[in-house]
């Protein structure tokens, strides 16, 4: 039996994904295998020593101790893609509401209404206020072509913009998904001085922290509107305000509000919808709920952020699943282990990402905790896992 705690609201899908027997899911659990968490916060959370895997329904894991779980053996899975459709209709509209001042004009609308003014009488001459250029023909500048940054690309394209998109590491397979008429670019500079738009999709991490910054502003085109639907810590926000005050970007749609960006003019936030639709929850709930059923079942990885993606069909009648460190012996120390009581491995596999690495070996026979012990007790092992 897998005992799995849920925290937060997870959808109904996704918790379908787990009505086996053999799974027990609650919120109120206080010794489980999986989590199942959005957007709670682990950091000071209190882990049982039988916790094995942590996954996120969604792309963000800034609400996860990454290097604890690492450190104690929890895999921690996200669902990159599952929310990208929704993060791309967001920001295809914040390209709309960037160019024309919708959110002005409304707001307009209302008060002369509230003022008692009849509306039908000020509309035409009002509206001028509010005037703003299309999207058709502009360029679109993307920092990052993943799961959203290539989609909204090739919605772009179909907009009429041209585009341009930066990503030193675009994969074949991001590639082949892009539309002809996408640019791509190693060099972020090349998006930065010829964006009429530019739009954000990177992970946050040490590497892209302020990727928008003071410098990355200066280097931009006058009246150049930001787009940043992926994390607030990639743009410097005071630079950002600083640059809007003067008349250096003419608008600046976020989803990751802050009082002071929220007071200046020309801001538009929006708080935190990326994901938030219906479709995007059940997309990720489902996601999440596979990969820790396939992580707890056979050992398989998938869209792990600390530890090597791994997957191995199964073979033999055992398996044993092997977190260590990175360290060159340790494959070399279990199969040691494994000749010496004459046991005969079926198929193995072993990859590592970082300090960490992670070996499957399937077994033509069941072995029990003494071996598992056995393993443990390497000095490089961190977690050994026997599945029947």
């Amino acid at each position: 039996m897998f005992r799995i705690k849920t925290l937060n609201k997870i959808a109904p899908a996704g918790l379908r994904e787990l009505e086996a027997d053999h799974f027990e899911v609650r919120d109120d659990l206080e010794s489980y295998d999986g989590i199942l968490v959005r957007s709670a916060s682990l950091h000071n959370a209190d882990f049982p020593e039988e916790l094995l895997i942590i996954a996120r329904a969604g792309a963000g894991v800034n609400n996860i101790p990454i290097s604890r779980c690492s450190e104690q053996g929890i895999v921690v899975l996200n669902t990159p893609g599952a929310n990208a459709n929704a993060v791309k209709e967001l920001v295809l509209g914040a390209l709309v509401f960037s160019s024309r001042d919708i959110f002005g004009g409304s707001q307009w609308v209302n008060n002369r209404v509230l003022e008692g003014v009849d509306v039908t009488t000020v509309v035409e001459k009002g509206k001028a206020a509010f005037i703003g250029p299309e999207i058709s023909g502009k360029t679109l500048g993307i920092i990052g072509l993943g799961a959203i940054g290539a989609k909204v690309a090739n919605a772009a394209v179909a907009l009429g913009m041209k585009v341009i998109g930066y990503d030193p590491y675009l994969t074949v397979h991001a590639a082949l998904g892009l539309d002809t008429h996408v640019s791509h670019t190693t060099v972020l500079d090349d998006v930065l001085r010829t964006a009429d738009y530019i739009t954000i999709h990177v992970p946050y991490n040490k590497e892209t922290a302020n990727t928008i910054d003071a410098e990355a502003i200066g280097k931009m085109k006058d009246g150049v509107r930001i787009i940043n639907y992926a994390r607030g810590e990639l743009v410097d926000n005071a630079a950002m305000i600083d640059a809007l005050n003067a008349g250096k970007v003419a608008r600046y749609a976020t989803d990751f509000p802050t009082n002071e960006l929220a007071r200046t003019r020309n801001v538009i936030c929006t708080p935190h919808l990326g994901a938030s639709t219906p479709e995007s929850e059940e997309n990720c709930a489902v996601m999440a709920a596979r990969e820790l059923r396939d992580y707890l079942e056979n050992g398989n990885i998938l869209n792990s952020v600390n530890l090597p993606s791994v997957s191995m069909p199964r073979s033999g009648v055992c398996r044993v699943c092997v977190i260590h460190r990175n360290v060159h012996s340790v494959l070399a120390s279990i199969m040691g282990i494994f000749g010496q009581l004459g046991i005969n491995v079926e198929n193995l596999t072993n990859k590592s990402r970082g300090e960490y690495a992670y070996t499957m070996v399937d077994l033509n026979t069941v072995v029990g905790a003494e071996v598992a012990a056995r393993i443990a007790a390497l000095e490089q092992v961190i977690r050994v896992r026997v599945i029947d």
